[in-house]
């Protein structure tokens, strides 16, 4: 599944429980650009994983919380708890490798 979250009501909500891919971004990012169709294929790949898109220009908050300096950013947590990250555009197989696929 793939879902854009508007709110950080709405991202604290769906981290705390799965496994859950969270793709800092913005609009204006060629890389991210480049990344948002592969994670769509990953989407409709992985029904275990959810796959979460925070735009930082809209929520800068939670950029902050993760320490997000540069996009795009991916963060990788099991019930809320951070197991990876990883900074920069990657293909399918290396996203794959980094959930531990």
């Amino acid at each position: 599944m793939l879902k854009h979250v508007e709110s950080v009501n709405e991202f604290d909500e769906v981290i705390k429980s799965g496994k859950v891919l969270v793709d800092f971004y913005a609009d204006w990012c060629g890389p991210c650009k480049m990344l948002a169709p592969v994670l769509e294929e990953l989407s409709s790949e992985l029904n275990d994983v959810t796959i979460v898109k925070v735009n930082v220009d809209e929520l800068g908050v939670l950029a902050q919380r993760y320490k997000v300096q540069a996009i795009p950013s991916l963060f990788y947590l099991e019930d809320g708890t951070m197991k990876n990250q990883k900074l920069g555009y990657m293909n399918k197989n290396d996203l794959l490798k980094f959930l531990g696929k």
